[in-house]
């Protein structure tokens, strides 16, 4: 039999080089048996985009996925067991704050989504114009999580937690928030608005919106707008925003998506049918299980699931995005659309479907194998009000890049 010459074979660190004689030798190859960089063996894969949610293998190569089916016949550099666990796209979180060391809120963000089961996440509002490039360089070209970002239509970002961003309107200039979006289109998504009153003075809250949706305009980039302890009805912002827009925090007690007769408005519910996104966006003050539960019982369910998490609930209540998804679970969103809700759902808000929240052969190698555990858990909303729950979602291991994470402590 002729082989030929020479035949490479890339793994994470240098290429194997086989020649006539190790190619002849090894058995795989020999017999055209499939060499995978990383086989995840019998884990239940559920990915919304391909309407998965049964066992299969998983087979990734040169950093894509390269393989999806039952019992793949190969051999691979690593394997993993995942049987009896849940297999998804990489985790997607639409909502923190990653810039640590400036914004008072920042977190590393690799100690809490790499680690944590997310390879995706979105910082929102974090930087300004005046800020980003320094964010930029120091944070999101330097971590192994994925980074997005949303700017702060406010140039200086969020530095502190008591001194508004926003109570000098003279900081929320569009064009130079439009120019760095342009600037910066690879990794800018949009514009970010905080209106709560530890933010802005209430009568600039509207202008302040209206600018951050011209400065969105200007790179065509999506607007995030964070509700707080503010008088204006929800509804009364909806109305300025377009199609694929996001409302975040619309889960809180008091200024979110139920109202204050605790009914699910007709005009939020058209607003969300007219491609406004409503994000969970937890964070230390913004999500009730009161809201969550009177939501879902009148049918109206988030478009996004989000944690927020920042140095003021990674300790708690937030945690982690596996946690946010956890409550979920437990008032009777089925695991799912809890996945879907933290993958798919995500990536398409942001634009980047076409090669993350899924598990197709061709995409990206993002995997996040997770358990969900039976046992005692009390879980804590932002009102710190709990509530005791029997099942709870865990991350196992993250796969970014094909590339497995299983040592935090970096």
């Amino acid at each position: 039999m002729q082989f030929p010459p020479v035949i490479v074979c890339i793994n994470h660190g240098p290429a194997t080089w086989y020649t006539n004689a190790a190619f002849a030798a090894h058995p795989s190859l020999s017999e055209g048996i499939e060499l995978y960089d990383l086989l995840i063996r019998g884990g239940t894969v559920i990915d919304a985009a391909q309407g998965l949610n049964d066992v299969r293998d998983v087979a990734i190569a040169d950093g894509k996925v390269a393989a999806i089916e039952n019992n793949i016949e190969a051999e691979s550099h690593e394997e993993v067991d995942a049987a009896g666990l849940i297999v998804t796209p990489g985790l997607i979180d639409m909502h923190m704050h990653a810039y640590w060391g400036v914004c008072c809120y920042g977190l590393d963000p690799d100690s809490i989504n790499i680690a944590r089961g997310v390879t995706t996440a979105m910082d929102c509002g974090s930087a300004g114009a005046r800020t980003f490039p320094h964010f930029r360089r120091t944070v999101m070209e330097r971590s192994d999580t994925r980074l997005y970002a949303l700017l702060n239509i406010s140039a200086m970002g969020i530095i502190s937690p008591t001194i508004g961003e926003l109570f000098d309107m003279r900081w929320a200039r569009v064009d130079d928030a439009g120019e760095m979006g342009r600037q910066n289109g690879d990794l800018i998504l949009g514009i970010k608005v905080r209106l709560s009153h530890h933010t802005i003075f209430m009568d600039d809250k509207l202008d302040a919106l209206k600018r951050a949706i011209a400065a969105a305009e200007m790179f065509d980039g999506i607007v995030m707008v964070h509700v707080g302890d503010i008088e204006t009805p929800l509804e009364t912002l909806t109305r300025h925003l377009r199609p694929g827009d996001v409302v975040t925090h619309a889960f809180r007690q008091w200024g979110g998506v139920v109202s204050a007769e605790r009914t699910v408005t007709d005009e939020i519910r058209e607003a969300q049918k007219n491609g406004i996104v409503f994000d969970v966006g937890h964070g230390g003050g913004s999500c009730s299980f009161d809201t969550i539960e009177t939501a879902l019982a009148q049918g109206f369910y988030p478009d996004t699931i989000s944690s927020d998490v920042s140095t003021l609930s990674v300790e708690g209540p937030v945690y982690d995005q596996v946690t946010t998804m956890s409550k979920f679970l437990h008032f009777g969103i089925p695991i799912e659309d809890v996945v879907r809700l933290s993958t798919l759902a995500p990536a398409e808000k942001m634009g980047i479907a076409e090669d993350l929240g899924s598990l197709a052969i061709g995409t990206t190698a993002d995997v996040s194998i997770l358990s969900v555990d039976d046992g005692d858990y009390t879980y804590m909303d932002a009102e710190r009000k709990t509530t005791s729950a029997s099942r709870k979602i865990n991350s196992i291991e993250t796969v970014k890049d094909g590339k497995r994470y299983r040592d935090w402590n970096r």
